[in-house]
């Protein structure tokens, strides 16, 4: 057994990168999007210092099928050796992007979205592109992506939208206690960047045809009070990250299509989970699922894990 074939088999198991410290996870399943979540990842890793793990999810042992090559066929063929190229090929993409990383792979047996979401537990980040292999050709971003936003135990990027994009990183405000988690995994990535970092409240006297806003409070008063939100939390950061600096900017504007305007010119849209509105059992509010299909830039979607 070959060097490659030890480490899938102890991938298989859940032994292989489980080394101490700290690291950055990207999900592999070999195709172009995944390729590129690959590479972002592992400029992530090198920005923070800390080790990368690339993942790919081998289904087929669970389905009880012959995994090996057939006697009469080459012996690249078979579902394992097979997989050990997906993972080989991202492994060796990641190390040509970020040399001076510390970059190990694992091939482990399961659905994608489960181990993902299991390997997410002590990581940094986990990285997904917006759409793999399995996804339908008419989805703008895979279900892949939308669990793990919604799941993972760590924030998560989705790397979407344009090639290598440039400009400001981008955060979403809203005062929720995701958004405050947000808050500070953006002024993080802004300085590990070496990036502008553009703060956004949207705001609107009316925020759904429910709301009784607009029947005790004036436009200039819900105004003020977005203005007081947004202060707050870069006010609360700035003490944390006293070396990054906040442009705020208070638009008024239906959160998704200002942030959606926003996002054009951004190298990244930092945003929490889900904000202070819709439903309290969602994990992932709709206008981050929004944000998630349609932004121009790729999504860090942050949850507050804390408690």
């Amino acid at each position: 057994m070959g060097r490659s074939e030890e480490r899938s088999t102890a991938a298989e198991t859940g032994s292989a990168g489980a080394g101490a410290g700290p690291f950055v996870l990207v999900g592999t399943d070999g195709s172009p999007a995944a390729l590129g979540a690959v590479e972002a990842a592992a400029r992530e890793a090198g920005q923070r210092g800390v080790r990368l793990v690339v993942a790919h999810a081998f289904i087929w042992p669970l389905f009880k099928v012959a995994l090996e090559p057939s006697l009469y066929g080459p012996t690249e063929s078979g579902l394992r050796r097979q997989a050990q190229i997906v993972l080989d090929t991202a492994v060796a993409r990641a190390k040509a992007v970020a040399p001076g990383t510390e970059v190990s792979g694992e091939l482990i047996a399961g659905e994608p979205l489960v181990v993902l979401a299991t390997r997410s537990r002590g990581a940094d980040l986990v990285v997904v592109g917006s759409r793999g292999t399995g996804s339908f050709g008419g989805l703008v971003v895979g279900s892949v992506a939308v669990h793990l936003a919604a799941h993972a135990a760590c924030p998560v990027l989705v790397v979407r939208g344009r090639d290598e994009p440039d400009g400001p990183v981008l955060l979403a405000v809203d005062g929720s206690a995701d958004s405050d988690a947000a808050v500070d995994f953006a002024f993080a990535e802004a300085s590990a960047r070496g990036a502008e970092l553009v703060a956004v409240h949207a705001w609107t006297a009316r925020s759904g045809p429910g709301d009784l806003t607009p029947l005790f409070h004036g436009a200039e008063e819900v105004h003020a009070e977005a203005g007081r939100v947004l202060d707050a939390a870069l006010a609360r950061a700035a003490e944390r990250h006293p070396g990054t600096k906040a442009e705020p900017r208070l638009l008024r504007g239906k959160p998704r299509e200002i942030l959606l305007e926003e996002s054009a010119d951004a190298q990244l849209l930092v945003m929490g989970a889900r904000g202070r509105g819709g439903f309290t059992g969602l994990l992932l509010g709709s206008v981050s699922q929004a944000l998630l299909h349609h932004a121009h830039c790729p999504v860090a979607v942050v949850r507050n894990t804390a408690g």
